[in-house]
């Protein structure tokens, strides 16, 4: 299960599909310097996404790759 305390760089080397999902909620991040630091709830906050439906789509994901 993904957390929100996880980097972006984290879950995206794990599950490189998120990239895809992160794209769809408005958040470039996977692309920028920050994503090697940035959790995904401070990367969410600063794109004003809902950190909730931003999980539950990354975590939908992550139980399909498994």
């Amino acid at each position: 299960m993904l957390t929100k305390e996880m980097t972006i760089q984290e879950v995206v080397t794990k599950y490189p599909d998120s990239v895809k999902v992160f794209m769809q909620f408005g958040m470039p991040c996977v692309g920028c310097m920050a994503a090697r630091y940035e959790n995904i709830e401070q990367g969410a906050s600063a794109h004003g996404i809902d950190v909730t439906q931003l999980m539950e789509a990354l975590n939908k994901l992550a139980g399909e790759s498994s």
